[in-house]
């Protein structure tokens, strides 16, 4: 049994992976802890298939938890939510984390998205500007293996890209295009292609290309969008240890606070220590700041990173709002990936002083099951029943709303008193999406997406509560980035201010959320903790 390791690495995920081989190819030697199981992309699928119909919507359904690694999943209450909104992450412990069931979206923040508090005296400033993080994203798209188009007019942000895409866009489906030029037409907005990690009409990567199943959520049956599971056998013949179904619960400190070692438990609940020189904690923002909390010490009474008081506050996602309704002519959605396109130019002006940014998505997931019992509801049977789901299924739309949020150090995440099958505390967050997202909700969003509906002819639309939102399960903010140790976890390289050795890399660390994605984000965000980690490992 490995028990030390130069680099040891916690959480194998698309941001753990991104660090560990950045530290591989320098000459590091890497062992990956992984709280869940490695599963082979045919087991998904097949859980997928055997699902009740009833349970497919749910992007976890395919993953069922381990009992040593429980995570949020129906019928099984793993994180308590508390507050007037409900916060309803989703993500699961499995080897290759959670970019399993994602759908590839792959926005870039803007410059403007960096600098809320200096432009619109709102929220917080990162610690660095869109031209220092611009070649890491580079390099993410070119890892990640991200399509997009090569018209700077359609590309977002718009003209601020160093490097083009290392794959061009996926063509919009029928609907998708109609849609657009609807956009563009009645109302002046620009629908444009999504940037997405998804192979688009060649192999990339030893992944092939994509060939529109339209259930990339939960699970790409060919592997043609990226997923971090995809990884790791590389990683491994690149000289990696992954240690999985291992659970750490522990991150030790010693002298001058440095990390020294960490501790998990397997699945038969044996515990065991590792010891190493370089500490990546790279769970995801629930688990991570929920492990910084579980390994108070003397030295730190109040959990690891946490003199600011800041571990596990300000947690973040996108709260989003959906809009169904029906038109009189076809659309015919379903054709390609879920999520293709997205009107983003909403989500930028000086409004933001006021209230929250929004994007706008029309989702491209085939309606057909929600349609049929939708239907059959309506009494009708044989071949008016057949003709109904037919109509219905080709003139039913779907817009979401996604808006940015504000970090607000009473949205927190804490310990519950409540237990998991290894005795350790449940995370539980307190979430309130904010009077900056419901005035944005009741004064631009909801009118807004009643002009796209009456653009494209909808015939019974309704707007959605002000008051009623979900989540979009990104979750960022509660190892915040800053470059005050006194109001933040982290520095710029995701170093955290208390521990030298220490990085906490990924969605936790973002300072604001803007309104795409955050994947790529965090992704660039690991490129930079792994520049930093490997040159403190050189002595450089």
């Amino acid at each position: 049994m490995t028990s030390s390791s130069q680099v040891i690495v916690v959480g194998t995920g698309v941001v753990g992976s991104v660090i560990a081989e950045h530290c591989l190819d320098a000459g590091l030697e890497v062992l990956m802890i992984e709280a869940g199981p490695r599963v082979s992309r045919a087991q998904i699928v097949e859980n997928y298939r055997n699902l009740p119909l009833g349970a497919k919507p749910d992007a976890t359904a395919s993953y069922p938890p381990a009992d040593w690694a429980p995570h949020p999943f129906h019928g099984l209450e793993h994180l308590e939510s508390t507050g007037p909104n409900k916060y309803d992450p989703t993500y699961i412990r499995y080897a290759g984390g959670s970019t399993w069931h994602w759908a590839g979206t792959s926005w870039r923040l803007t410059p403007e998205d960096m600098q809320l508090r200096s432009r619109y005296g709102v929220g917080r400033d990162w610690a660095f500007d869109y031209e220092t993080i611009d070649p890491y994203y580079n390099m993410t798209e070119r890892k990640l293996g991200i399509c997009g188009p090569a018209d700077p007019a359609d590309q977002w942000p718009v003209r601020t890209r160093s490097m083009p895409y290392p794959m061009p866009h996926l063509p919009l489906s029928q609907g998708e295009r109609k849609f657009t030029e609807v956009m563009r037409d009645k109302l002046g907005l620009r629908n444009v292609p999504v940037a997405q990690a998804r192979n688009s009409g060649m192999p990339y990567d030893d992944r092939p290309a994509c060939c529109a199943n339209n259930n990339c959520v939960p699970v790409c049956p060919v592997g043609a969008k990226y997923d971090a599971a995809t990884s790791l056998n590389r990683l491994e013949a690149k000289g990696a240890t992954i240690l999985e179904n291992s659970v750490v619960y522990r991150v030790e400190t010693g002298e001058g606070n440095r990390i020294v070692a960490v501790h998990y438990y397997d699945r038969d609940k044996t515990s065991h220590r590792v010891t190493g020189e370089h500490f990546v904690i790279a769970c995801n923002g629930v688990e991570t700041p929920r492990l910084m909390l579980m390994s108070a010490d003397d030295r730190n009474p109040n959990g690891l990173a946490n003199s600011s008081d800041q571990v596990g506050r300000n947690m973040m996602d996108h709260p989003q709002q959906g809009y169904t309704f029906t038109t009189v002519e076809p659309y015919w959605l379903g054709a390609g990936p879920v999520v293709n396109s997205g009107i983003m130019e909403t989500s930028q002006g000086d409004f933001r002083a006021d209230h929250a940014a929004v994007y706008f998505r029309l989702n491209n997931f085939a309606r057909n099951r929600d349609i049929a019992k939708r239907a059959m509801s309506s009494g009708k049977v044989g071949r008016a029943l057949d003709e109904e789901i037919r109509r219905l299924t080709a003139t039913s739309l779907n817009v979401v709303a996604a808006f940015e949020m504000l970090p607000d150090p009473n949205n927190r995440l804490t310990l519950s008193a409540q237990k998991d099958w290894l005795g350790l505390p449940r995370p539980s967050v307190y979430w309130d999406v904010g009077d900056y997202v419901r005035r944005s909700s009741a004064e631009y969003s909801n009118p807004l997406a009643q002009r796209i509906a009456e653009a494209v002819g909808a015939t019974d639309f309704k707007p959605a509560s002000p008051e009623k939102f979900s989540t979009s399960k990104h979750i960022m903010g509660g190892t915040i980035m800053g470059n005050d140790p006194a109001t933040s976890v982290v520095d710029r390289h995701s170093r955290t201010h208390d521990h030298a050795n220490l990085y906490l890399p990924g969605g936790g660390a973002m300072a604001s959320t803007a309104c795409g994605n955050s994947t790529i984000t965090m992704t660039a965000m690991a490129f930079m903790a792994a520049e930093a980690l490997v040159s403190e490992a050189k002595g450089a």
